[in-house]
């Protein structure tokens, strides 16, 4: 197949993105705001709590069985290989480009998180549909392409709420507070009577302590094992209870990790499947409604995309060579790792030889940042603007990095 047509069909999906981005930031305009910020909120909020979960326990719940699970259970090792490397490309970034400290958090969490929920959900079908695609029927191609980008969503999800969540809180923490030096500092004159007594105490002559009282003065230096390791216990737990605080769990089990969980169990458990999946199934309206609901978090997502863009283009100002590190190590350096490290997988048989598998594999190396980056970051109250920046910008520049990156994974998998 000519590289002209598999770019056609790859640039195709790009930009139907680019399209529906545009107008979700021209519904976001002050003399439209139709968009607005409490509008954003709003939709933002159904389609993370309903849109999302139903799409991806519709699409896991229809094509995930205990064959596809042993096929697919690489996705999570290449999910959690590609935010390791994009961690240490975003290490590199911050050496180069010596961020502001509450700043550096947020450039190691852009280049390893990538989207891996809405961009691939919208790319993924989009491809399928186009007639010069390498990966065979349309309905076939579409409904295990949907499957692929439903695990990584959620499996994208646990991982960017486990790990970049914390490093950008600990990022923002690490600011250090700045002490105001006009304050003078409080000093207290001693009193008249403080003045008798301390000279008093100068002057009166050296005074024997009994060894009794002396003992009961001093800390005890017996060694008590019990107490211990009673003590070494309660540290133990105490910094457990912090460490299942810091993770936040309730961000860890998201509706979109919710959903995945349903999904796995109506399509791994053969009763439930049987009477929920299929036409013939005596409860497949249930399949059927959840589906629908599932249907429209695609134009959704991509509407409010584009309006949370918008505030990007209003605010630049942050440093150029920050921007261009993340671009580079998000467009360029990522996905040429990822190529060697798809390809490796595939000649150990540790994947199998599903070309759209594995060009989903490939295209989770190339995408933009995550769009909830924003969301953690109006969260914490630190770098909301420089976050829509650097968003405004990778977006923008991955209308020409994801159509040629497609066309070349297409071109390689095909």
């Amino acid at each position: 197949m000519g590289l002209l047509c598999l770019f056609f069909a790859a640039s195709m999906p790009v930009l139907k993105v680019l399209l529906l981005t545009a107008v979700g930031s021209f519904l976001a305009l002050d003399q439209i705001n139709i968009l607005g910020p409490d509008a954003r909120k709003h939709l933002n909020t159904i389609v993370f709590y309903v849109f999302c979960p139903a799409l991806i326990t519709s699409n896991l719940a229809k094509t995930i069985t205990h064959e596809s699970m042993i096929k697919l259970w690489f996705m999570p090792i290449n999910i959690l290989i590609s935010f390791i490397i994009g961690s240490l490309l975003g290490w590199v970034v911050n050496l180069l480009t010596r961020p502001q400290p509450h700043l550096r958090g947020l450039v190691i969490g852009c280049c390893a998180a990538g989207n891996l929920g809405a961009i691939p959900i919208i790319i993924v079908p989009a491809v399928c549909k186009e007639k010069g695609n390498p990966f065979g029927d349309r309905y076939t191609c579409e409904s295990y392409g949907l499957t692929y980008v439903s695990l990584s969503m959620a499996i994208g999800a646990i991982y960017l709420w486990v790990y970049v969540y914390n490093i950008l809180r600990l990022s923002v923490q690490a600011i250090p507070e700045v002490i105001d030096s006009s304050v003078p500092e409080c000093t207290m004159e001693p009193t008249n009577a403080e003045q008798g007594s301390l000279s008093e105490a100068q002057s009166s002559p050296i005074r024997f302590v009994r060894s009794e009282d002396r003992a009961d003065a001093l800390p005890s230096t017996r060694f008590d094992g019990n107490k211990h390791q009673l003590a070494f216990t309660n540290k133990i737990k105490q910094h457990a209870v912090e460490l299942l605080g810091k993770l936040n769990l309730k961000k860890l089990f998201a509706p979109s990790t919710n959903g995945a969980i349903v999904g796995f169990i109506i399509g791994l458990v053969p009763p439930l499947r049987k009477s929920m999946i299929g036409d013939s199934a005596p409860l497949h309206v249930i399949e059927d409604s959840i589906m629908l609901l599932g249907n429209g978090a695609i134009p959704l997502l991509t509407l409010i995309i584009g309006a949370n863009l918008l505030r990007g283009l209003r605010t630049l100002g942050t440093p150029k060579f920050m921007i261009i590190g993340i671009i580079v190590a998000r467009y360029i350096v990522l996905p040429s790792i990822g190529i060697g490290v798809v390809k490796a997988a595939v000649r150990l048989n540790l994947v199998h030889a599903d070309p759209l598998y594995q060009f989903v594999l490939l295209l989770q190396f190339a995408l933009p940042p995550a769009m909830n980056i924003g969301t953690m970051m109006q969260l914490f109250g630190k770098g909301e603007s420089e976050c829509s920046v650097i968003l405004f910008c990778c977006y923008a520049c991955a209308l020409v990095s994801l159509s040629l990156w497609c066309t070349f994974f297409m071109w390689l998998v095909g």
